[in-house]
């Protein structure tokens, strides 16, 4: 087989290349092309104050999420970060489970892209016991690192073992780099679908060709995921990707899962710098549409 008729068989499987000037029209419910979202928001305190510097700037952040996972929050941490989602219309979403790169397992050490698995059924097991205490306390959004974990949620969704409106988010471990790899991570269960840091713009048409979810994507890349800045992107980000989550990061920023309070004056910094970067991009955005 050559190139050709390779590119020919993914097309007849819904897989062709969307042409050059390809728009997504796939919108949010409410109707947005596109949403803010601010990661590493890791419990109560940072939260609120993600959501004080929000309010100082004008910036309207639509979801948090959370990194450290279930495991590492305590049931009145919980509440209280689903109160205050409550009461400013914010999603919260948290991490699941223990992790490849938190136990003894060497290859998480050297290579990120494993750092999210679920190393044997017992780290499985583990992180559906999260689920399904998340859910209990009325978490509504999960963000989920492994593949098998994944499936396994989805099918508890279909079988009405956890509630049908769970969100069931792919974290940035789990590489998602191709329209096919995209189209299977739904197929699984996924409903908000974090695209690989690195991603040409045209490559993120192809994803949104075959998906139907909401797209989330760093555009600010954190540094063990790539540390790119790509704040001149957003607008064609927004034009190919909608829905999507525009996800701030920050480069040169230390790593601070699992978080407590040895780091909490840290977290609440970069909670605060990440809604700053929020702004500028929300401003190029307004600009790109005044013209």
């Amino acid at each position: 087989m050559n190139l050709r008729e390779a590119r020919a068989l993914l097309a007849d499987r819904g897989l062709a290349t969307p042409p050059a000037d390809f728009a997504s029209t796939r919108r949010f419910a409410d109707g947005a092309q596109y949403k803010v979202e601010i990661p590493s928001c890791e419990g109560p305190a940072v939260m609120r104050t993600v959501l004080d510097e929000a309010s100082a700037r004008g910036v309207t952040v639509h979801r948090v999420s959370q990194g450290s996972g279930v495991m590492m929050l305590t049931d009145g941490e919980i509440d209280e970060m689903l109160t205050l989602g409550a009461d400013h219309g914010v999603e919260v979403c948290l991490f699941l489970g223990p992790r490849g790169a938190w136990d003894i397992g060497g290859q998480a050490k050297v290579s990120a892209a494993v750092g999210g698995v679920a190393r044997g059924n017992e780290m499985v097991a583990a992180s559906l016991c999260d689920a399904y205490r998340a859910v209990e306390l009325g978490v509504r959004s999960l963000l989920v690192g492994d593949l098998g974990v994944l499936e396994l949620l989805g099918l508890l969704k279909k079988e009405g073992e956890l509630p049908a409106d769970l969100v069931l988010k792919t974290s940035v471990l789990m590489p998602l780099p191709n329209a096919s790899t995209a189209a299977l991570y739904e197929r699984l269960g996924a409903t908000s679908l974090n695209v690989s840091t690195d991603l040409p713009i045209g490559v993120l048409a192809e994803i949104r060709a075959v998906t139907t979810v909401p797209i989330d994507m760093y555009i600010e890349v954190p540094d063990d995921q790539g540390g790119h800045v790509r704040f001149y992107d957003v607008p064609d980000v927004v034009r190919v990707a909608a829905p999507v989550y525009l996800k701030m990061g920050l480069r040169n920023s230390p790593n601070i899962y699992p978080v407590g309070a040895h780091l909490a004056a840290t977290a609440e910094a970069l909670g605060r710098e990440r809604v700053r970067r929020a702004e500028l991009i929300l401003r190029l955005l307004a600009e790109q549409e005044e013209e």
